[in-house]
């Protein structure tokens, strides 16, 4: 009990690290989660780590947010530690003891998820908090089922609250030419505005707020009033990478598919992940679909946002622009506007959709 005794109630338990934290994500988005863009050092004690398939790491304030990246993104499941909430430390969370609906104000969730290294601590933990022991598996399960309702719930925390705060910050204190759409996660955002001072210095409370404005309501607020783009439902995913394709709309391209008179289609969070698929569909599931089925594709337009027709597009290939999957084919409506962006992002060439060659495709994931 003697770790425990500065404790004397739930709200007394800080999560934050009481010494410098171990941050395993790269650059100096390192210091905030890329899913919610919570800070990292004060919701240490509930982190998690794990890396995407193509080996990114990522560090998350919580397991609800490490649920989140596995149904969005997909993580190597083989790969992913918690910190111990005793001894603030990064165990394989497959063996860790987790604490489950203590006391202790559940981080990103309504129910509380604490990991330890040894079973001995999560029951002195519990005398104090409350709770249950669980497993790994079934802490990832609780936080899976309970998605939809955190979600709800932080959303509505959101409009009444942070927007508001966020959008008066933005406003007051920051440059006006701020362009969320230019980030791909909103940690990017975070450190970009800290670093580069892109805002009037700011405390944690209040980067949080103005970050998440900025990426929740004006990133797609912008992109509202474009009258033709290309329009992804909200729980469409990307058959290649499995990515949510609305969360970037900046990026979106689709192909339809004509089967006598009905018409369906398929999003893709950005032109490289569309290739892979139109070059061979049956290497990324049991789709019935083939070339001369082909009716239309779209692009989005780099510069104006809008839908074009991805036949008719010109691509920079090998630019320093970066799409949700790296690096990316970048689609314009003209060869000059793909001139421009060439010369202005040191792009290596410029193709038509014809000169689209698979293999090249597949070396921009080198």
């Amino acid at each position: 009990m003697l770790f425990f005794g500065n404790y004397l109630n739930a709200e007394t338990f800080s999560k934050e690290a009481s010494n410098e934290p171990i941050l395993v994500q790269k650059g100096e988005e390192k210091h905030w989660c890329p899913v919610c863009g919570m800070n990292i050092k004060k919701f240490y004690k509930t982190s998690h780590t794990s890396t995407l398939e193509n080996g990114t790491p990522r560090q998350y304030c919580s397991i609800r947010c490490l649920a989140k990246d596995k149904e969005e993104y997909g993580i190597d499941e083989n790969n992913i530690k918690v910190i111990d909430a005793k001894h603030e430390k990064l165990i394989d969370a497959k063996k860790a003891f987790y604490v489950i609906g203590s006391k202790v104000k559940g981080t990103m969730s309504m129910t509380s998820k604490l990991a330890f290294e040894k079973e001995l601590d999560a029951k002195e933990f519990i005398k104090q908090y409350g709770g249950k022991i669980a497993s790994f598996a079934e802490a990832l399960k609780e936080a899976q089922n309970s998605l939809k309702e955190d979600d709800k719930n932080t959303k509505n925390k959101k409009i009444k609250k942070i927007y508001p705060m966020g959008k008066k910050i933005f406003e007051k204190l920051c440059n006006q030419d701020i362009d969320p759409t230019d980030y791909i996660e909103i940690n990017e955002l975070k450190a970009d505005i800290k670093n580069n001072k892109l805002c009037k210095r700011l405390d944690e409370k209040k980067l949080q707020a103005v970050s998440l404005y900025l990426w929740d309501v004006k990133r797609f607020g912008d992109l509202d009033s474009i009258k033709n783009k290309v329009e992804v439902e909200e729980r469409e995913k990307c058959p290649v990478c499995g990515m949510f394709v609305a969360k970037y709309p900046r990026w979106a391209a689709q192909i339809f598919y004509k089967h006598g008179d009905h018409e369906h289609k398929f999003s893709f969070d950005g032109v490289k992940d569309m290739m892979k698929f139109y070059f061979n569909p049956k290497k990324w599931g049991e789709y019935p679909v083939s070339k001369d089925m082909i009716s239309k594709i779209l692009v989005t337009d780099y510069y104006s946002q809008e839908a074009i027709d991805g036949i008719k597009a010109f691509y920079v290939i090998g630019s320093d622009v970066y799409g949700p999957m790296g690096n990316e084919l970048i689609p314009f409506i003209s060869e000059n506007d793909a001139k421009i962006f060439k010369n202005d992002h040191d792009g290596t060439k410029i193709v038509s959709f014809d000169k689209i060659i698979e293999n090249e495709v597949y070396k921009l994931d080198e």
